[in-house]
């Protein structure tokens, strides 16, 4: 058991759209990451997608909708929705996926995950 500084694990990486892996729980990565600018449209078939704004502010583009999300806040998308989170300035995510699930819902196009 030990604490675990989500200001501090974002420190360590200036990369965007690249999630890091900072804790395990239940099946589950916990992972934060750094994103400006759209992400491809995706769909999890399987699992929803977790977002919770620790800093910034994101627009969720879905079936021609768009929702915003702003710091302190959270977001889920149900399972086999396609969406793409956007951001016109960097914000920081907390994100929760099963282990294994890729970010983008293909494996092909999945950003790796390393541990931090």
């Amino acid at each position: 058991m030990k604490t675990i500084n989500l200001a501090e694990k974002l420190g360590q990486f200036s990369s965007q759209s690249d999630p890091h892996v900072v804790a395990n729980y239940n099946g589950n990565n916990l992972m934060v990451i750094k994103f400006q600018g759209e992400f491809p449209f995706h769909v999890h078939p399987d699992t929803d997608d977790f977002f919770s704004m620790l800093k910034g502010e994101i627009e969720m583009d879905f079936e021609g909708q768009s929702h915003t999300v702003k710091t302190g806040e959270l977001f889920i998308v149900p399972k086999g929705i396609t969406h793409r989170p956007r951001a016109k300035n960097e914000c920081k995510v907390l994100l929760i996926k099963p282990k294994g699930e890729p970010n983008t819902g293909n494996p092909e196009t999945a950003a790796h995950k390393p541990h931090i």
